[in-house]
C-alpha cells in the first residue's frame, strides 16, 4: 500500500443541459445525469447511485481482502445495497444503507467464519465509515451444490 495521504482526482464538464462527464486519470470517463427522483431524465448514473455503488463496491473489496488475509475460500458473493435519502431536520442526506450480501461457500468452510468476515467488512469499509448514514447488513450464506459424477 502507498503511504498516506491518498488523493483521488476527478474532473467534470457540463453544458447548460444534458449529461455531465466525469473523468479521472487512467480510467474511462463516465456520464451522469440528475436522477428521475429529482425530475432528471434518468438512464445514466447519478451522484446518488454512484454513492450507493461506492458503498456496495467498497464492501465487496473489503470482504475480498479480509477473506484473503483469513485464508477463507469462497466461490462467489453478490451484494445489493439500498441507500435511503431523506430530509431529517429539512436537510437532504442519506440516512441509511442496507447491504444484503449473499456469499456462496464450499461445503468445508465454517459459516461462522464467513459471518465474522462479512461483519468485519461492513465495520471496516472505508466508504461507509466516511459517511453519516447508518449501515445495516443482512447476510445469506449458500453452499456450492455438490456435483454428481
Amino acid at each position: 500500500m502507498h503511504p498516506f495521504p491518498h488523493r483521488y482526482v476527478v474532473s467534470s464538464t457540463a453544458a447548460p443541459d444534458g449529461s455531465i462527464v466525469l473523468a479521472s486519470p487512467g480510467i474511462p470517463s463516465l456520464e451522469t445525469v440528475t436522477p428521475p427522483e429529482f425530475d432528471g431524465p434518468g438512464g445514466l448514473w447519478s451522484p446518488e447511485t454512484l454513492l450507493v455503488a461506492a458503498v456496495a463496491d467498497c464492501f465487496l473489496l473489503t470482504f475480498r481482502g479480509i477473506a484473503r488475509a483469513s485464508r477463507m475460500p469462497w466461490t462467489s458473493i453478490s451484494v445489493e445495497c439500498l441507500g435511503t435519502l431523506e430530509r431529517p431536520e429539512r436537510v437532504t442526506r442519506f440516512t441509511r444503507f442496507d447491504i444484503r450480501a449473499t456469499v456462496v461457500l464450499p461445503d468445508d468452510v465454517d459459516e461462522n467464519q464467513a459471518q465474522r468476515i462479512l461483519t468485519r467488512a461492513e465495520e471496516t469499509c472505508l466508504i461507509t465509515r466516511s459517511l453519516n448514514g447508518e449501515t445495516h447488513l443482512d447476510i445469506e450464506i449458500q453452499r456450492v451444490a455438490a456435483q454428481i459424477v
